[in-house]
Formats: C-alpha cells, sequence, structure tokens
C-alpha cells in the first residue's frame, strides 16, 4: 500500500507558489511497537501552516523539504501496534496532509467519538483548535463583559467569527472587520456582530476613523488576527487598560520582509497589554473548553461555517484560498 502526501520541495519566497510543492507517492513502512496507522479523513488548512513551511525560529520545527505538510488530521485506525489505540478508533492530531499518517500517543493526539458529532470536519473548526483558539483567547486572555467592547480583525475567519461570537456571549458589544461587503453583512446577520468594517481600500487614518465611529468609548478588547494596517489602526482607538490578545498575523506570513506595528506608541498612551499566545499552552484544558463549545452549539447560541475542498489534488489551491480570502467558513481538505 502507498502513501500519498502533500509535499514541500522548496521553501516558499513570499507568496507560495504551486511550484513549492509535490503531490508524491511512498510505500508505508512498517510500525514499530507503540505506533499506528491513520487513514486520514480530512486535514486541516490554516494559515500558521505558512509560518512552519520557512527555515526560521517558531514554536515548531520547519517542515524538513521533501516532507509532507505538517496539518492537524482526523481519521481512522487502519493498523496498530499501541493497545491504547485499536484499529477502528477515530484519532485527532497533529499529522500531515496525506492519505496515511503515522502516530505514536502524546502531543495534541487524541481519541474522539465520531458519534458525537454530525460530521468529523467539526473537530477541526468549532470542536477543535480553531473553536479553542477562539474560546482561550476570549475567556482567558481578554475576558470581556458587559460594557466592554471587543474589536475581532479577520472577524470572518474561523477564529475570528467563533471569538466574536464567545465575546458577545460573555456581554460585550462586539465589532468585526473584515474584507468586502459580503463578509461584513455576513458578521451582522449571521454571527450576530454589533457592527462590521470592511478594511478594503483604506489606508490606517481612514479605518481608525471607522473603529472610532464604531467604538466612540474606545476599544477595550481586541482579537489581533490579522496585523497590518488593521493592527495599527485599532492600536489608535484604544480605551484606557485596553487588553490585547495577538493571535496571528495573516497579513505579514506571505510578506519577505516584517511589516511590524507603527503605532506601539499607544500601549503606553493607555497603558494597555498586549498578550500573544498560542492554543498549545491550554492543552490539559482542551476537553474543558471543548465541551463549553459544543454547549454553544446544542443550545443554538454559536454557529460556524466550513470550506470543504475534495482530494489531494486540490490542496495547494484550497490553501491558497486562506490568503485570497475566498474561503468562506473553515478552511478542510478531504482526503
Amino acid at each position: 500500500m502507498e502513501n500519498r502526501r502533500f509535499v514541500l520541495v522548496r521553501r516558499p519566497q513570499g507568496r507560495p507558489v504551486e511550484a513549492d510543492f509535490a503531490l508524491v507517492d511512498a510505500p508505508l513502512q512498517p510500525l514499530s511497537e507503540g505506533q499506528f496507522r491513520i487513514r486520514n479523513r480530512f486535514a486541516s488548512l490554516d494559515p500558521a501552516i505558512r509560518g512552519w513551511l520557512d527555515d526560521r525560529p517558531s514554536y515548531l520545527p520547519p517542515v524538513p523539504l521533501g516532507e509532507a505538510v505538517r496539518a492537524t488530521t482526523v481519521g481512522e485506525v487502519v493498523e496498530s501496534r499501541n493497545p491504547d489505540i485499536p484499529v477502528g478508533a477515530t484519532v485527532l492530531g497533529l499529522f500531515a496532509i496525506e492519505t496515511h499518517s503515522t502516530g505514536a500517543p502524546g502531543g495534541f493526539t487524541q481519541l474522539v467519538d465520531p458519534a458525537l458529532v454530525p460530521s468529523l470536519t467539526h473537530y477541526l473548526s468549532v470542536l477543535g483548535a480553531v473553536g479553542l483558539t477562539a474560546w482561550f483567547g476570549v475567556c482567558d486572555i481578554l475576558a470581556p463583559g458587559p460594557g466592554d467592547v471587543l474589536l475581532v480583525s479577520g472577524a470572518a475567519g474561523a477564529v475570528g467569527s467563533l471569538a466574536g461570537q464567545i465575546g458577545r456571549h460573555r456581554g460585550a458589544r462586539t465589532i468585526g472587520i473584515a474584507g468586502g461587503p459580503e463578509k461584513c453583512r455576513r458578521l451582522v446577520e449571521r454571527y450576530g456582530f454589533a457592527a462590521a468594517i470592511d478594511y478594503r481600500g483604506k489606508d490606517v487614518a481612514a479605518l481608525a476613523g471607522e473603529i472610532r465611529a464604531a467604538a466612540p468609548e474606545g476599544v477595550s478588547h481586541l482579537f489581533e488576527n490579522v496585523g497590518g494596517i488593521p493592527l495599527d489602526a485599532a492600536l489608535t482607538a484604544l480605551r484606557d487598560g485596553a487588553r490585547i490578545a495577538l493571535c496571528g498575523l495573516i497579513s505579514e506570513y506571505n510578506a519577505q520582509e516584517p511589516v511590524g506595528a507603527r503605532n506601539l506608541w499607544q500601549l503606553i498612551v493607555h497603558r494597555a497589554t498586549i498578550r500573544g499566545f498560542l492554543v498549545s499552552e491550554f492543552l490539559p484544558r482542551f476537553s474543558e473548553g471543548a465541551a463549553a463549545m459544543a454547549a454553544l452549539v446544542q443550545q443554538g447560541r454559536l454557529v460556524f461555517d466550513e470550506h470543504v475542498e475534495h482530494g489531494l489534488d486540490r490542496a495547494f489551491p484550497a490553501f491558497m484560498r486562506l490568503f485570497d480570502g475566498t474561503n468562506d467558513g473553515k478552511m478542510i481538505l478531504a482526503l
């Protein structure tokens, strides 16, 4: 049996191109004691993957050249030399974009119950790292409440759309920044944001003016996914004592030179705090967060969208949708 893999063949220079990757068939190797083999059903395509393709220090080592691109996957165990992970079990873990992955216990790897969800894809969206990033970022890092104003950049994305809804359920007034009138309309009509701001075609001054108009009392909490112009604009509209959760900087992931934030002085002016975070730091509490998110979904208080592309041959165009902004919901590849 062979394993079909989406392999990194050269380091992208700026925006990735299709020639940076290849689809490769490789024979499956025998399992060692304690290992198990998963037939991957779905892979999560996330902006963070772009950072793993570069050979530079990060929270995870770079994807080696000639290896399949790292991604969170969910699938069924088809072979096992581990008594705790039997054949037929469903496993979620950080593996790779390939038809079969070899795993071992530890890290993010966990057994999941397919009977608890309408679709296995939910373990990659609302009940997976995406949902948990939003949950812990809002509830633990920011902790907004009644009277607060929560601003979310990249608000129409998988994490941002959930973060805004969680903030609203905690009593905060939520404002979202997104690209284009359709996404802004979705923020208000589907996700329940109080206001939406279209960033397209606007410089820092223009975008800052719209943020201040939507939040004349100032932004007390910022869930930052984008960086660049949206972050610089938001920094000029802060309330004293504001808190910022830095989740991502997607506007810079394909830039060959970092742009950085030019209005950091405003952190001093407003005695504000900015805190970067990774969902992995909350690993011991994943079950707690997933249960809370599941309860909100079951109560009809949380809505989410998934964008599923089918087939390994769609891996590159599906991945690039994240940076084109053409995905409608959490980007997932069906394998």
